[in-house]
């Protein structure tokens, strides 16, 4: 099993464990490796610590939100440079998260101000969109993962179209049934059709307000081949991570759907998606 999606202390909000700790669960439950993921900083040093002190493959990356400057080039050629592997448009900063009124670094001290990030077609900024396409030749150069984050459906479909113009080939839909983007099934099954993966987390299924198995289970199927499943764990009020992902597939197969499948999309193709080359 790899595990696409994972937060660890030390962070902004509370989590479960520390990198060691959560890196000692996965190898207790035979996981082969994960991607690190923080909001607010680079991962790839942390992610680079614990391969050299375990047995499993560890990915950092970055998260373009405000903390590393937003959509920041230098921020990315640093990250991939030094061996990060996956990018994540903005999350806690995105328009769509203040709009939803979900957790931003800005709710720890109101002198930071609510300032939001956006792309293409929100964003109408020259300066700022010159920046968003280096940001994007930069994942093509390095054949790093493009993660949409928590930006709308409208520029989900947006970065997608650029990802395909400048040869990203590792497009990944963040969480896209989730309150934020909230794509329609519809939507999902053609991104997949076209060759995005797309993700479900357990953080879903614990925490998401309304969801159901039942609509995962459909988002899985429009997904097919190009499913992912991760955890997106590591809240004080989520079990373990690898017992999160594994609620996860079991409560999909519940719903009908092939367990050989589920957990192919929680092992091998993650990590294909990650770290395998042409």
């Amino acid at each position: 099993m790899f595990d696409v999606h994972v937060h660890a202390a030390p962070d902004v909000l509370d989590r479960i464990g520390y990198d060691d700790q959560i890196a000692a669960g996965y190898a207790a439950a035979g996981y082969t490796g994960f991607v690190l993921k923080a909001h607010h900083e680079p991962t790839v040093g942390r992610a680079s610590a614990l391969s050299r002190s375990t047995t499993l493959d560890v990915v950092g990356g970055i998260t373009l939100n405000r903390a590393v400057g937003g959509i920041n080039p230098a921020a990315v050629l640093s990250a991939l440079s030094t061996g990060g592997r996956v990018v994540w448009f903005p999350t806690a900063d995105a328009h769509t998260q203040e709009a939803a009124r979900l957790p931003r670094l800005e709710d720890l001290d109101e002198r930071l101000g609510r300032a939001t990030l956006a792309v293409p077609p929100v964003l109408d900024d020259p300066e700022a969109e010159a920046d968003i396409a280096l940001t994007l030749d930069l994942i093509a150069e390095h054949d790093a993962v493009l993660c949409t984050g928590h930006v709308s459906g409208d520029e989900c479909r947006w970065l997608f179209q650029q990802a395909r113009r400048r040869g990203i080939g590792r497009f990944l839909l963040t969480h896209p049934s989730y309150t934020v983007p909230d794509m329609a099934v519809a939507e999902i099954a053609a991104f997949a059709q076209r060759g995005a993966y797309v993700e479900i987390t357990a953080y879903q299924l614990l925490h998401q307000p309304g969801m159901t198995p039942a609509r995962l289970a459909e988002v899985a199927r429009a997904a097919g081949p190009r499913l992912v499943l991760a955890s997106d764990a590591g809240q004080p009020d989520s079990p373990e991570p690898a017992q999160a992902l594994e609620q996860l597939i079991a409560v999909l197969a519940a719903e009908g759907l092939d367990l050989g499948w589920l957990r192919d999309a929680a092992s091998d193709t993650p990590r294909r998606l990650v770290l395998t080359h042409p």
